[in-house]
């Protein structure tokens, strides 16, 4: 048996035992090979715990992708000013050296690593596992299929091209240059066709193991990608070196929108009506996320699956806590390290349950008085979905990984691409025929019940409205809707690159902010004027849910009660300081200066969201320890080289 396959069955058995409690009694599993594991659907499970391993791995998913890829976008920001070699990440402006992610065990090299560990799945159950008349056996070789999906997903969605691998390695495969993407693509949705008839609703029992749903949900979001705009090499030219002038559509009739749109929303439909999910309460939804319940059959598809000790998601992400122990089990300072851009709290209607939940403008502190929220300060918003106080039966003990499963996939998700596909015509008039605008507007309406807190008349006076009668319209309510349900879930950046608007889009949020910071009215919102905003801001401390929580007065349009010296109507109110300890003003026009004293409007390449034509550099490139370890096999593309 080879030596690779030997080590990683190996690593999967005590990846598996370590997962299972169970008493085995069979032979030593350093004496176990591939005929043995993939015959028996025990070990076999554990092979497949292995390939999710490198999700948790340090400098993985862990401590280098999930905290690094998605933002900055039009509705997502790093909060620091600072011009670093982590702001160089999402300022679009890497380089092959980068400190952060040029590393032997970084991301790029360990997802590969889940790949190589589910190939060989894929492999043994096929050779061994006769998956054909065992049930048991096909469930696993459905999941391997969809995980080795959702691995080259994730590398696609941060390289670009990268090499085709699946098949397990061999010697005369060890090096291999990059591939064009549709390859690669192809591969995926065939993989993830196959995975149909071997997968039920009921095989996954929790959201950290695959079933049918998500398997239909990852088909429809590569179709969407495959189908969509994307930074590509000129034809023939991939790991040349490359510098493509702009994002284009792939010239691959096979991944066209006329051949995967009506397949991608056959997949969607099945999961609306057969698979018993549905949208939650949202408070409740992200209570559950960050208490790590990871029960089967309501919102949630998939998680990210860390361990209960692994993981650095809230420790990223959560609303920030400024080294309190009261809500938070770590005397270190966590969260905030991004959120959401400030204008996007004003893009929600008033009754809008996901705003409060979405985007937060507090932080906790301790100022002589206990652990308390205390306004954060308007240019540094948070993700409200992630909370450390919310973690009130989470296994979390204060250090450096918190076990917050990440949300990779969720039914909201679900509806949405439903109504984008049903309500676009594509690229070619045959395909105008089963355009469905009435079922995508069911599906937005789904989502916006939830959203008015089932107030019909509200989502009925909505959709009037917005006129939800041409696809036009119905596609600028589809991208506002997944900006409002989805920021803080990093879904937006491969949606602004497929749609071909991540540049122009982050243009659009660098002046937006400008109006903002001087209070004029909204260029993307006419009913948002920003001159109702009151430039002094309130606040008082109360108790919900047994929890310390903040009221501000001020940061809602119409709040113009009060002034510098006057307190709106009530008791308890305490205006917003300085440093110093002096009333100040919350928000003008010095708001949103960058580091160097420009507004981001001013200079908005530079001095917004980004420091590189994004258009030009949608991927990382991959890292120089990589392509120096190829022997010559590899070489970057997009002016990386």
């Amino acid at each position: 048996m080879n030596i690779i396959k030997r080590i990683i069955i190996g690593a999967g058995l005590a990846a598996g035992l370590s997962l299972a409690s169970c008493d085995l009694t069979t032979e030593s599993q350093s004496t176990f090979d591939e005929t043995q594991v993939f015959s028996d659907p025990t070990l076999t499970e554990y092979q497949i715990y292995s390939i999710s391993q490198c999700f948790g791995e340090t400098n993985c998913h862990r401590g280098r992708y999930l905290p690094w890829y998605g933002y900055n976008t039009d509705i997502e920001w790093y909060v620091s000013n600072t011009k670093d070699e982590k702001s160089q990440i999402v300022r679009y402006s890497l380089t092959p050296t980068n400190g952060q992610l040029n590393l032997a065990n970084g991301p790029y090299n360990e997802l590969f690593s889940g790949i190589e560990r589910a190939n060989l799945s894929i492999d043994g159950i096929r050779t061994y596992g006769n998956p054909e008349t065992r049930p048991e056996m096909a469930a696993l070789l459905g999941e391997a299929l969809v995980l080795r999906a959702v691995l080259y997903t994730e590398l696609l969605k941060a390289y670009g091209e990268v090499p085709a691998r699946f098949a397990p390695v061999t010697p005369e495969t060890i090096y291999l240059n990059k591939s064009d993407k549709d390859v690669i693509y192809k591969q995926l949705l065939a993989d993830l066709e196959e995975s149909f008839d071997y997968l039920t609703y009921q095989t996954a029992t929790r959201t950290d193991r695959v079933g049918l749903a998500f398997a239909k949900g990852m088909y429809a979001r590569v179709a969407l990608m495959a189908s969509g705009y994307s930074q590509r090499p000129d034809k023939g030219m991939v790991g040349t070196g490359n510098i493509p002038v702009e994002p284009r559509l792939t010239d691959d009739p096979e991944l066209s929108k006329a051949v995967l749109y009506p397949k991608a929303l056959t997949a969607l439909k099945d999961v609306i009506a057969n698979s018993g999910l549905d949208l939650i309460d949202y408070e409740e939804l992200w209570k559950s996320v960050n208490n790590m319940d990871l029960t089967a059959g309501k919102e949630i598809i998939w998680v990210i699956p860390f361990s209960n000790s692994r993981g650095r998601w809230n420790y990223t992400f959560a609303i920030r806590n400024n080294g309190q122990t009261d809500w938070s089990p770590t005397t270190s300072n966590r969260g905030g390290q991004a959120g959401p851009v400030p204008y996007l709290y004003y893009m929600y209607e008033e009754g809008d349950t996901r705003r409060d939940i979405s985007c937060v403008n507090y932080e906790w502190e301790n100022r002589g008085d206990g652990t308390l929220p205390y306004p954060a300060g308007i240019e540094n918003w948070y993700f409200g979905k992630y909370r450390f106080e919310w973690m009130t039966t989470a296994p979390y003990g204060g250090g450096n990984d918190d076990g917050v499963k990440p949300v990779y996939m969720r039914y909201a998700d679900i509806l949405l691409m439903a109504a984008e596909i049903a309500n676009s015509s594509g690229d070619h008039d045959e395909l105008v025929s089963v355009r469905e605008q009435d079922y995508a507007v069911t599906q937005l309406r789904k989502i916006l019940l939830r959203a008015f807190d089932n107030n019909t008349s509200k989502v009925d006076e909505y959709i009037q409205e917005a006129n939800l009668t041409n696809e036009d319209n119905i596609f600028k309510e589809i991208k506002k809707q997944r900006a409002l349900e989805f920021v803080g879930e990093f879904l937006r950046k491969a949606d602004l690159i497929r749609w071909n608007t991540l540049e122009s889009d982050m243009i659009a949020a660098a002046k937006e902010l400008d109006l903002l910071r001087k209070r004029q009215i909204s260029q993307m919102n006419p009913n948002v004027d920003y001159n109702t905003l009151n430039p002094y801001l309130w606040y008082r401390h109360t108790i919900v849910d047994g929890i310390p929580a903040i009221e501000m007065y001020g940061i809602h349009l119409g709040d113009t009660e009060s002034n510098e010296t006057q307190p709106p109507a009530g008791s308890n109110w305490q205006p917003y300081t300085d440093s110093e300890g002096e009333t100040s003003v919350y928000i003008d026009e010095e708001s949103f200066k960058s580091t160097e004293g420009n507004s981001i409007s001013d200079k908005a390449s530079t001095e917004g969201f980004y420091d590189a034509n994004p258009n030009l550099k949608q991927y990382w490139p991959i890292p120089q320890t990589s392509i120096t370890n190829s022997q010559g096999a590899l070489k970057n593309d997009y002016g990386y080289n």
